[in-house]
């Protein structure tokens, strides 16, 4: 039996996946985040991640490394700091013991599952965001610029707007609403004031850790909230343009109709979702919207397998996505993660 490793590496946490050649998932297990910007032990963390990972989906399997056929790892910000990349190019070897492997930016991973490594465009809105497609031989990146000064719509992105509206209200520069409590109830404030210190400094402005306030700030859309579903609307119509542009930049002409998925938390909220429908819809291009077929750590199996020269047959692939239905696995993280 013919086994292959998908590596779902994210900013919240890390998915390992073992598919086997005839459709089966081997294992599965969950790890810590391999995003190793903006520490100085990132590279040393992600290494610990991914060895400590490989050993207990292997162990999971009843195989070893060795009987990996082939892997890819799907890593967070690879490919965005050209110094790093032969770093993050090594980091697997020692997990695997042997070189079968290949790594990309965990765009790929969304991708490949949500659309089944086929041509199309799939976006991805979990703690940061980014949009990646392929269209006869074409690939394609767009955004993904890092929280600092990118990431629309994701739950970074929607959390550090909803803290700016949390503190509009608190000044009486903007109507209160129940974002105001909930931001309150979240943090564990007892004077407005103390948020900048517990986000700033207890939390130390964590990326995961401020992308889980997405979550308040659905929820106080769903209460009312007109600043927070404000919000929601904005970010949707933020994902709904790195579509149009890859769509763009790919080459699709007005008259073909371009296969459009998504992956990540953000798009378990329904008004982003549903936002983001009625968006593309609208649009000039024709999308067809299609819902995600596999989870992305099980997307970078099926990638592996294609790298390796040996895409899984039609049957497999079905029985893979029988199998997928047939557990309910979630093709989307929860918003906070």
């Amino acid at each position: 039996m013919t086994t292959f490793l998908g590596v779902d590496g994210g900013g919240t946490k890390t998915a390992f996946c073992l598919v086997t050649d005839d459709g089966r998932i081997a294992a599965e297990v969950q790890a810590k985040s391999t995003y190793y910007l903006g520490s100085a032990d990132g590279m040393r963390l992600l290494g610990e991640v991914l060895t400590d990972g490989v050993r207990e989906v292997c162990g999971k399997a009843g195989i070893g490394p060795d009987d990996i056929a082939h892997a890819f790892f799907a890593l967070p910000a690879y490919g965005e700091s050209s110094t790093r990349t032969g770093d993050l190019d090594a980091a697997p070897r020692a997990a695997l013991g042997h070189d079968r492997y290949a790594c990309g930016n965990d765009m790929v991973a969304g991708w490949a599952g949500s659309l089944g490594a086929e041509d199309g465009i799939n976006v991805v809105a979990g703690t940061g965001s980014i949009c990646y497609g392929e269209h006869g031989g074409r690939r394609v990146r767009v955004g993904g610029w890092s929280e600092l000064f990118g990431d629309e719509g994701s739950g970074y992105w929607i959390a550090v707007r909803g803290l700016e509206a949390f503190g509009r209200m608190s000044d009486g520069r903007l109507a209160p609403g129940p974002l105001l409590g909930a931001v309150r109830d979240h943090v564990g404030a007892a004077e407005d004031l103390d948020v900048i210190g517990i986000v700033l400094g207890d939390w130390g402005g964590q990326r995961g850790k401020v992308a889980e306030m997405s979550r308040v700030v659905a929820e106080a859309a769903d209460h009312g909230d007109v600043a927070a579903s404000q919000i929601l609307a904005d970010a949707a119509g933020e994902l709904a343009v790195l579509v149009e542009t890859a769509a763009a930049r790919l080459g699709y002409s007005d008259d073909e109709r371009v296969p459009v998925s998504y992956s990540g938390g953000v798009f378990t909220a329904p008004r982003v979702r549903d936002e983001f429908a009625r968006t593309l819809a609208g649009a000039t291009r024709s999308y067809e919207l299609r819902e995600p077929l596999y989870p992305p750590a099980v997307g970078t199996a099926l990638y592996a397998a294609r790298l390796a020269g040996t895409p899984l047959e039609r049957s497999a692939r079905e029985r893979l996505l029988a199998a997928v239905r047939s557990t309910d696995v979630r093709h989307t993280t929860p918003l906070r993660s």
